[in-house]
């Protein structure tokens, strides 16, 4: 096993070599790394069977979906590479420039970060997703995955590297961190001097480990408790496509739906059929539901406790509150939310201003599921997860987030 500073110490000595790579060069490396990718499927899945057996019984049943590999999946993640591939270079945008009465040109260029790190968790697919944004933006990436991920995360970084080694790039601008142990988190958190971003993709444990811990800069990504608010004027037909989506069609991944609020004023109507829908015979998967006490009067379900609004369930489980207006609805995202995506459904244009403008999350739906929340659907590739704060990043973290800038001053002699 490689020591982490080790591969730290490779990491940051390869941050030089890249500098200067042309798009051309990037795009190159990303296509053979796509091709390496579908070359090696049957080795990834072979390892990624193991993974999978190893975490029966460990993990939760939705976790397993997450670390789930298919051929199809594999051909996916390819895609996703070869996406990024596709969209423009940032680096070396010129972000302003403005000329000083002293004759001082004074640009501010976009350049990359350096060395980002990445903790996550049981989602193999975020190695190659954070492979494909660090090289197109020009960064090394230090990868840490959850151990029951291991086998398939190492077998998907030796097929990048096989990318990158044929488009004559160094093995060491993709680098997966192999002691699985929580040392290796926290030694990533404290590596001051060889990593120049962390970024935490998982839990709220995670989360709180990197904010607490990290001596490093530190996005705070992912943890979701996500909400949707079926408003008076709501087309509850709609309301109903929607809420299955948010909340049914992957609940073990951070925008999907964990709260439902409703406007009292629908909720005899639209209660009784959403629990008719959700827990109808015959369903895959039926849902749960934690429910207030007036929400009680409408559905079944548990009592719900204040802790139910406070927890991201990541599975099918729907904690619902009835309110009184949309005011109400917003003073309890405000007061329960981790600002990451709530949805509003209405019909009323001046409804949903007020929802839009006053809730305070990384993105914010008008009539659409919050399932949107994701780099690819924004059109941004893939991601390397979503930023939750407001200082450098926030929502879906593509290329652009990827990126510092600098300020390149040209003069022709002049003294202060």
């Amino acid at each position: 096993m490689k020591e982490t500073q080790l591969i730290l110490q490779e990491a940051k000595a390869a941050v030089r070599l890249l500098n200067g790579l042309t798009t051309e060069k990037k795009n190159e490396a990303m296509e053979k790394m796509a091709a390496a990718l579908i070359r090696h499927t049957e080795h990834i899945l072979a390892e990624n069977a193991v993974d999978m057996e190893k975490a029966q019984g460990v993990i939760a049943p939705v976790m397993l979906d997450r670390l789930l590999l298919t051929k199809e999946r594999i051909e996916g993640m390819a895609q996703g590479i070869l996406d990024v591939a596709k969209l423009s270079d940032p680096v070396g945008e010129i972000l302003s420039e403005t000329v000083r009465p002293n004759g001082l040109k004074i640009q501010k260029v976009s350049v990359p970060l350096g060395v980002v790190a990445i903790i996550y968790e049981s989602r193999p697919n975020v190695t190659s997703d954070a492979a494909a944004l660090a090289l197109k933006s020009g960064n090394v990436c230090v990868l840490r995955g959850g151990k029951e991920a291991f086998r398939s995360a190492y077998a998907i970084v030796q097929a990048l590297r096989d990318g990158l080694k044929e488009a004559g790039l160094p093995e060491t601008a993709i680098n997966l961190v192999e002691d699985t142990t929580r040392q290796s988190s926290m030694d990533l958190m404290r590596a001051v001097g060889y990593v120049d971003l962390l970024i935490p993709r998982g839990g709220a444990g995670l989360i709180n480990a990197c904010v607490q811990n990290a001596l490093v800069p530190c996005i705070h990504t992912g943890t979701g408790i996500c909400h949707v608010y079926v408003d008076k004027d709501a087309d509850l037909d709609m309301a109903l496509s929607i809420v299955e989506n948010a909340k049914m069609s992957r609940p073990s991944v951070c925008n999907a739906a964990e709260v439902l609020l409703v406007h009292e004023a629908v909720a005899a109507d639209f209660l009784p059929k959403l629990e008719q829908l959700l827990t109808a015979e015959g369903r895959k998967q039926t849902c749960a539901f934690r429910v207030c006490e007036k929400a009680a009067k409408y559905m079944h379900g548990t009592p719900a406790g204040e802790q139910d609004f406070d927890t991201e369930f990541l599975n099918y489980i729907l904690a619902v509150r009835v309110v009184s207006s949309v005011e109400e609805a917003v003073d309890h995202i405000d007061a329960h939310s981790t600002h990451h995506s709530e949805a509003i459904i209405t019909e009323n244009a001046k409804t949903a201003a007020i929802f839009t403008g006053a809730v305070d999350s990384a993105a914010v739906y008008v009539n659409a599921s919050t399932r949107f929340t994701d780099g690819g659907e924004f059109g941004l590739g893939c991601e390397l997860g979503i930023s939750t704060q407001k200082m450098h990043a926030r929502g879906p973290m593509g290329l652009k987030e990827m990126t510092a800038y600098k300020y390149v001053i040209t003069g022709n002699g002049q003294v202060r």
